[in-house]
């Protein structure tokens, strides 16, 4: 059976990033860049149900501009067996991203298709929701354990109060919380390794999708510096001003 990982190149999560002068977004200009953490998670993830002898072929796939072959050779380095680059400059959003994913799914066939709940960038958490549907595959999101059989798999998720199970029939989408594991660091020798792996790259219009924004941004900026506190001499003067003041109550 082969799986599916997405795996997206952001700004690295150690970087505090600053907005342009000119607040049309964020500056990227000589910043570092990485795998999306939770991606990571899911790359690890398909890498451990291959060594559980569950699956065949674990194939990484991103869409983005040519550096992100070096996000997919990461994703060989921890365990990957090949990649697959959709290559495009333009401003890719999580419908654009999904259709995308759709078209590779319909190529590649697999059994399972696994990414991070969402981009530390866009913190968008829509891609997998909306894959699921294009494709109409059965999803489970926010997944902290995965126990994948012949044709179902098992998924305990993260659920307001709780956790909740799903077994789901294969093939499915999977999107991976933090808790899910941890993953394994990578190591100069599979570095070295992954470049020798097969990495395929196509074009939005070979897939036949058209990746043209459908939202645009208007501005973007940084949030407003939190003011000092003050203490109060007790909890009649703290209600008082939560309710005079801060007009929360």
């Amino acid at each position: 059976m082969k799986v599916l990982v997405p795996v997206k190149r952001v700004v690295d999560y150690n970087v505090k990033v600053r907005v342009k002068s000119d607040n049309t977004g964020v500056d990227i200009a000589n910043v570092k860049m990485s795998m999306n953490p939770f991606d990571e998670i899911a790359v690890e993830e398909a890498v451990r149900l291959k060594e559980k002898g569950l699956v065949t072929e674990v194939i990484a796939v991103s869409c983005g501009v040519a550096q992100c072959q070096e996000t997919l050779r990461t994703a060989m380095a921890i365990g990957a067996d090949r990649a697959i680059l959709v290559e495009t400059d333009a401003e890719l959003q999580p419908l654009a991203v999904a259709k995308l994913l759709k078209a590779l799914v319909d190529k590649e066939q697999p059994g399972l298709i696994i990414l991070g709940k969402q981009a530390i960038d866009d913190d968008a958490n829509q891609t997998g929701q909306m894959l699921a549907a294009l494709a109409d595959l059965p999803q489970a999101t926010f997944a902290n354990k995965v126990e994948l059989s012949a044709d179902k798999v098992s998924v305990t998720r993260e659920v307001d109060g709780g956790l909740e199970t799903l077994a789901l029939t294969l093939p499915a989408v999977i999107t991976t919380d933090l808790r899910l594991n941890e993953p394994r660091y990578v190591t100069l020798p599979n570095i070295m390794k992954a470049k020798k792996k097969q990495l395929d790259t196509v074009k939005p219009e070979d897939l036949g999708v058209d990746v043209a924004p459908r939202l645009k941004t208007l501005k973007v900026t940084e949030p407003a510096k939190r003011g000092a506190g003050i203490k109060v001499a007790d909890v009649a003067a703290l209600v008082e001003k939560l309710k005079n003041e801060a007009k929360v109550i």
